[in-house]
């Protein structure tokens, strides 16, 4: 039996497909690489401001808890 080409598919195809097939290894490592599309992106930190703007974004995702960060 020869896999699907999962490079072709549709994110929502190897997702149905991943969701089929929870066995295999290969398509959910496809799936992971692929990350998701609507993720925000930010840019590596490069002074100090950006440091704590970071550090700022990371506190507010994780709940502001103080050992969290």
């Amino acid at each position: 039996m020869t896999k699907p080409d999962f490079s072709r598919m549709t994110r929502q195809e190897l997702r149905a497909y991943v969701l089929a097939h929870r066995e295999e290894d290969d398509p959910i490592e496809a799936l992971i690489k692929r990350g998701n599309p609507n993720s925000p992106k930010y840019p590596f930190p490069q002074t100090d401001e950006d440091f704590r703007e970071m550090e700022q974004i990371l506190k507010k995702k994780l709940g502001s808890s103080p050992e969290a960060v």
